[in-house]
């Protein structure tokens, strides 16, 4: 526990918040404020913001992934 003075952290606040929303929340309804956060996400931002974040999120994958994961995913993929 990082406390300055007896405070609490904000990491700590926010571990402990995260807690006792998911005491009292189900699954619906992170799936329902996933889907507002898209829904502005989508409303303040264009095409080029999603290609780049894409583009990260490919790089990343890449370097933390190998060959049979993406086998494995093309396999899943083409199975639909």
């Amino acid at each position: 526990m990082a406390r300055n003075n007896g405070k609490m952290s904000r990491e700590e606040a926010g571990r402990m918040g995260g807690e006792a929303t998911a005491k009292n929340h189900d699954k619906e309804f992170y799936q329902e404020i996933g889907r507002k956060g898209g829904e502005s996400t989508s409303k303040s931002h264009d095409r080029e913001f999603y290609q780049e974040i894409g583009q990260k999120g490919g790089e990343a994958t890449s370097e933390s992934h190998d060959k049979d994961f993406y086998k494995e995913i093309g396999r899943k993929g083409g199975k639909n």
